[in-house]
């Protein structure tokens, strides 16, 4: 389908540009139109020969690695809400969709979702064709509001949380920048002393024969194994190797499980990944059962989203419990991994008939505990971090300055 830039002016009389694809420039000319858009100059874009092939394939292999982006996302699911609620069409707001959006990844996967939609499709159906866009929670989230006839509340109730749910992650990932800042900045010292000092100081310790201390000893093997090709070149090839094994461990279950397992038991870090967990848990499935998804199938999707084998090995045993009448909070009780603060609210909330509310209440502690958890280790892991760069420089000060000092003294 050829593609049109076109410029054109709102009802406030504001220019618009943007480009969009149609069937011929009349059919372009109905839709701007449909929009309340004065139209005032199209031009069909041309995209053929060598180029375009090659930009097309640049483009398919950028997508893959970029993918759309959970704030994207946000974004749309709020404005569509909007418009949903202002009584505008399901096609019109994804036209309008399609155009406004600023992430070039989304933007053709709109249009595709619009063609579905006008073909017959239930909105649903034509977001769950592209799972790489929209998760399944996203899908039934819609598939409900779409069967209740409260489609804008609930893509209201999904922005919300997914923008919670990127807010959180974003969090994690801000407060990680800073230690790992200061331990790159140490490697890359402890690089250029290894590349460009200590060499004049090896070469000036080897070539005298005197007995060398051990620091100085373990300096000098280090140095040399580092500067020798062969060495650096089977320490790459040992690395790549190790690395691959390690990803294919993880990518079979039985590994995944193992590797998910040791991380929550991890120091400090363990905890946090279980709190991250425990509040994910809780929103997503608080999001659903509040979205009117059905209680066994929001079990299954939690369980799918939560990213974590021995989460969603509990989650398959909670399901079980709630397929043969029992409860949710005994399953997750026994499994150990929940706190009793998060067993005993949700069998309260699973008492008073209000157990969405109470996820969300539970998922908005965890939050706060999250935050407080990654300031305070944020905090630990700043000094630490500094005491280990001291701990190498010093190391590698006094393997230099030991022998310099027995030279100094042999002269006297």
């Amino acid at each position: 389908m050829p593609s049109f830039a076109y410029q054109a002016k709102d009802a406030s009389g504001k220019s618009v540009n943007g480009v969009i694809e149609a069937e011929n420039e009349r059919v372009l000319r109905a839709k701007l139109r449909e929009m309340n858009y004065y139209v005032t100059g199209i031009t069909q874009k041309q995209t053929v020969g060598l180029n375009a092939d090659v930009g097309t394939m640049f483009g398919g292999i950028v997508g893959k690695f970029k993918g759309v982006s959970e704030q994207a996302l946000v974004v749309f699911a709020r404005q569509f809400a909007t418009m949903i609620n202002a009584g505008l069409a399901m096609v019109r707001c994804l036209d309008v969709l399609g155009i406004q959006t600023e992430d070039a990844q989304l933007k053709p996967v709109i249009v595709q979702v619009r063609r579905e939609v006008e073909g017959g499709s239930t909105l649903a159906s034509a977001l769950g064709k592209f799972p790489r866009v929209f998760s399944p929670l996203f899908v039934n989230m819609v598939r409900a509001g779409e069967l209740g006839g409260i489609l804008d509340e609930v893509l209201n109730r999904l922005a919300g949380f997914l923008e919670k749910d990127f807010n959180l992650k974003k969090k994690v990932k801000s407060a990680m920048t800073y230690p790992m800042v200061i331990l790159v900045m140490a490697v890359a010292i402890v690089i250029f002393l290894v590349t460009f000092i200590l060499p004049t100081f090896v070469s000036l310790f080897t070539g005298m024969n005197m007995k060398l201390p051990l620091p100085t000893k373990i300096l000098i093997t280090f140095t040399e194994g580092a500067r020798n090709p062969v060495a650096l070149g089977i320490a790459i090839v040992v690395i790549i190797i190790l690395t691959i094994l390690f990803k294919r461990w993880t990518a079979t279950q039985a590994g995944r499980y193992q590797f998910d397992k040791f991380k929550l038991k991890l120091p400090v870090f363990g905890m946090l990944i279980r709190k991250v967990a425990i509040s994910r848990f809780c929103r997503t499935l608080g999001a659903l059962l509040q979205s009117g998804v059905p209680i066994m199938q929001a079990l299954e999707i939690v369980g799918k989203a939560s990213g974590n084998e021995v989460i969603a090995e509990t989650v398959g045993k909670v399901r079980e419990s709630v397929r043969e009448g029992e409860s949710i909070a005994v399953p997750l009780n026994l499994s150990g991994l929940f706190p009793p603060l998060v067993t005993q609210m949700v069998a309260v909330g699973e008492e008073t008939g209000n157990l969405d509310g109470m996820l969300g209440k539970i998922a908005d502690f965890y939050d706060v505990e999250v935050e407080y958890m990654l300031a305070s280790l944020t905090s630990l892991l700043e000094p630490m971090l500094i005491l280990a760069m001291g701990f190498v420089v010093g190391f590698i000060v006094i393997s230099v300055f030991l022998p310099l000092y027995q030279i100094i003294g042999n002269i006297k």
